[in-house]
Parts: structure tokens; C-alpha cells; sequence
């Protein structure tokens, strides 16, 4: 079986879109498995969460999902994200709330545990050290965990009780270490890389394909800027940041 792992996707149509184009010349793949953050910061939370739903798929609920449907306090994001967090609330059907509210914080699929934070803590902490990485090993049961939320491409493995971290790299065969991967934001990546960041799984082979996309991030930016969204929000874009 072959997967698409995508995460925070943040309202992004238009690298939403790339990735799945992206994933139609690849092939296809059986099913999409996403971390949440499907909104957020971008121009488009309606439409990226139709495009979402039209699509086989799995889905766990991220900070900025559960932060538009009134399940956490937008005290706790800094005031750009704070203010696109009241706007994306604004463009939400009934349907795609009801939606939203549906997604677990966490799944479990064979040999993968799928998490947006972490399997400690799901909605909020980043993963972004081998010393936090090393700690949430013991959180999940599986050999390996998938998460998101850092829009940042890594793996952290665990050998013989000392967690090793690595960059991803195109290709990544799953051995019979434990890991805990990131492949990357969508709609947000913050690497330093602009293009949307996601990766195929192939169970059979025991390999996982890491993929940059490029997207047409000015047609992003000038919606952002028709919606009088917070100005740091649309310049990350060209940067990666």
C-alpha cells in the first residue's frame, strides 16, 4: 500500500493542489494520510478542507484546527496568528465545523502512529530536540510516529536507547529501529525551502519518498493580501520561514 503523508496544510489551496498534481504523476497513492493543520494562517480554510474530504484520507486535528472551532484559547498564539485564527473562523460552514470537530488526536495504523505535536502531547509541543524526541518514544507503541506542527523535515531514531537525530533525505528505507519522522508543512514550511514539503510511504517496499513542490505562492500571497491577513503571515511564504 502506498500513502501520502501531508501536514499543515494551512488554508494553502494552491500548494495543496501542487502536492496532489504532484501526487497524480507520481502514480496516485491509496490513501492521503494528513497531521492536521489542514487551516490556518492562508486565504483558503473552506476549500482546503473540501479538497481534503474529496480525497480517501485519514486526519488528526491540529492547534490551528481545534483553535477555529473555539476547542482551545487563541491566547496562546502570537497576535498574527491569533488574528488569521478569528478570520479562518469566519469562513467556516456549519459543515466544515461539524468536520473539524470529528478528527481524533491521535490514530494508529499498522506499524504508524499518526500525531500532529507529539504522542505526549498532540495538539501543542514541537518536536525540534532529541532530547523531546527521546522522551515521546515511550508515548506510542508502534515502531514508528509520524507528526507535524515544526513545518520542519526531520527524523529522530532510536538505537539501543539513544536517540539519533537526521535530516530527510529523499529517501528513507524503515528499518527495525524506531522513529519518529516530519516530513514537512504543506502550506507553511518553515526550512528555509519555499516549495510544499510531503512524502509517499510505501509499506511494501519499507520506504518512504520525501518531495519538495513548487506552487504559485503569489497567487497564495494576493488572496492573503485581498483578505487583509497579518503581513508576516503572506512575506514567510516567499521565504520558507
Amino acid at each position: 500500500m502506498k500513502y501520502a503523508i501531508l501536514s499543515d496544510i494551512h488554508s494553502n489551496l494552491a500548494a495543496f493542489e501542487a502536492v496532489l498534481a504532484d501526487l497524480k504523476a507520481r502514480g496516485g497513492v491509496d490513501e492521503l494520510w494528513c497531521l492536521g493543520d489542514v487551516i490556518g494562517y492562508g486565504p483558503d480554510p473552506h476549500e482546503c478542507i473540501q479538497l481534503l474530504r474529496s480525497q480517501r484520507h485519514l486526519c488528526v486535528a491540529g492547534n490551528h484546527d481545534w483553535a477555529a472551532i473555539g476547542n482551545i484559547d487563541t491566547s496562546y498564539f502570537n497576535l498574527e496568528a491569533a488574528a488569521a485564527c478569528r478570520w479562518t473562523a469566519s469562513k467556516l460552514t456549519q459543515d466544515d465545523i461539524l468536520y473539524l470537530r470529528s478528527l481524533p488526536l491521535i490514530l494508529q495504523r499498522g506499524d504508524f502512529t499518526l500525531v500532529h505535536g507529539s504522542p505526549r502531547e498532540p495538539i501543542w509541543e514541537y518536536i525540534l530536540s532529541k532530547d523531546k524526541a527521546l522522551d515521546n518514544f515511550a508515548y506510542f507503541d508502534t515502531r514508528f510516529c509520524f507528526v507535524g506542527h515544526s513545518h520542519s523535515p526531520f527524523v529522530f531514531e532510536l538505537d539501543r536507547n539513544i536517540c539519533i537525530p537526521q535530516f530527510l533525505g529523499r529517501n528513507l528505507l524503515l528499518k527495525q529501529n524506531r522513529l519518529v519522522i516530519n516530513c514537512g508543512g504543506v502550506g507553511q514550511p518553515r526550512d528555509y525551502d519555499a516549495r510544499a514539503s510531503y512524502a509517499i510511504l510505501d509499506t511494501e517496499e519499507g520506504l518512504l519518498q520525501h518531495y519538495r513542490v513548487g506552487y504559485d505562492i503569489f497567487k497564495t500571497q494576493q488572496k492573503m493580501i485581498d483578505a487583509h491577513l497579518p503581513f508576516d503571515l503572506i512575506s514567510r511564504l516567499s521565504v520558507g520561514c
